[in-house]
């Protein structure tokens, strides 16, 4: 009976973990599904070999250890995921093509519940938030893997050195370098610019911005939409390559390759520390509203300045608990007779 206390006890010990080291695991790979793999291989790992750990470093510090080694090996082969800002140029809207790219190329959306845990400091939930923004996220998967874990104990979970070459198993001069090494490839990618701006926690007037958008984008009409984009804004649509700049290119897409989204619904989701939308587009076939697209956006001086669309639907809506169908409201059915 006392074994079985025991590993209930270790299983609630390991599982308070689980949301911030889905947060570390995101940071390092940038893939929501990776992450959540990771966390799932650290916890069996600490599962099987709890007797071996000797308590000379807190439980906490344990599971870092591992879910650091787990996402280091899985870094091994390489792949930098990215936005499509990353890869490409801008596309003209005359030259807009719709072509894939593989699911492993991509940066990937992730629901704030699963990586943010609840903290009390307002200082300390504004840089977890912070470090999961699209942009910071994409600087992040810049770095070598070992540069992205030592920036990321280091400045996102204020770790001390000592602490970090600790877990590393190196020296406190070596983590320093490493550090130092990282922040100046974030400085150079914030001098080069075209980061998109980020918001800030929503302010009274980014709900209004925001509650604006989701009339202009359900009413389709581009004249209120235009006024929302700052001139430079850029539309983004994972797995397409294609990414559009400036407000008559992004309302030129909408109302042509994009035409068949007008007469949408939006649901408010939170993702990547950013205000987002669960975009549901008409269905004619079964009627009512299927899903087209999660939507981040970047906020800056009362303007979006991203509008990013995860358009593969059947990955992304169960991650963020969403409906696969929405019904249509009695009015609308009645319209559609």
């Amino acid at each position: 009976m006392g074994g079985s206390t025991a590993t209930a006890d270790l299983d609630v010990a390991l599982e308070k973990h689980r949301t911030e080291l889905t947060g570390y695991c995101y940071r390092m790979l940038g893939s929501s599904f990776e992450a959540e793999d990771a966390v799932q291989d650290t916890l069996v790992r600490a599962w099987r070999s709890y007797e071996k750990f000797e308590g000379r470093s807190s439980l906490r510090s344990w599971l870092y250890r591992i879910a650091t080694n787990v996402c280091l090996d899985m870094l091994t082969a390489g792949n930098k995921r990215a936005r499509p800002m990353d890869l490409t140029e801008s596309t003209p809207l005359a030259r807009a093509a719709l072509s894939p790219r593989p699911d492993h190329t991509w940066l990937e959306p992730m629901p704030d519940a699963r990586v943010l845990p609840t903290v009390e400091d307002p200082a300390e939930a504004a840089v977890a938030r912070e470090s999961v923004r699209l942009a910071f996220m994409a600087a992040l998967q810049q770095l070598p893997p070992k540069q992205r874990a030592v920036l990321i104990l280091r400045e996102v979970l204020a770790w001390k050195a000592s602490e970090v070459a600790e877990l590393l198993g190196t020296t406190v001069a070596s983590v320093n370098s490493a550090l130092q090494r990282a922040r100046a490839t974030l400085a150079e990618r914030e001098a080069a610019g075209g980061e998109g701006s980020v918001s800030d926690p929503l302010d009274e007037e980014q709900q209004k911005l925001l509650e604006r958008y989701v009339k202009a984008f359900e009413g389709y009409d581009m004249t209120a939409l235009t006024a929302l984009l700052h001139e430079d804004a850029i539309m983004t649509m994972p797995p397409f390559d294609l990414w559009l700049r400036g407000r008559a290119d992004i309302t030129g897409f909408m109302t042509t390759l994009g035409a068949s989204c007008a007469g949408s619904r939006l649901l408010p989701v939170q993702a990547n520390g950013l205000p987002g939308f669960a975009h549901y587009k008409p269905d004619p076939d079964n009627g009512g509203f299927s899903p087209w697209a999660v939507q981040v956006l970047e906020l800056s001086g009362g303007r979006i300045t991203g509008f990013h669309c995860f358009l593969d639907t059947k990955r992304w809506f169960p991650l963020f608990g969403l409906p696969l169908h929405l019904e249509a409201e009695p009015d609308e059915v009645e319209e559609g007779v």
